[in-house]
């Protein structure tokens, strides 16, 4: 049986807007690079906002966490 993913067609904007804002890329924020990568139909903005993020990782401005969400 094959899963199909799908992403909301904002969700990766949605998602670099929050992990800039909190510093933070939680365990659900990295399900959602994951399924947009696998998806493998990336436009070439979408493309850029996922090597902005992992800059961001690598050069240490956001951090890696091990929570599901940064929601209170």
């Amino acid at each position: 049986m094959t899963n199909q993913i799908n992403l909301l067609p904002t969700a990766l904007f949605e998602l670099f807007a929050e992990a800039t804002n909190s510093g933070r890329i939680t365990l659900a924020d990295r399900y959602g690079m994951m399924a947009a990568l696998l998806q493998n139909t990336l436009s070439e903005e979408e493309q850029t906002i996922l090597d902005r993020l992992l800059y961001g990782v690598r050069r240490g401005r956001l951090q890696v966490v091990n929570e599901i969400s940064t929601l209170a």
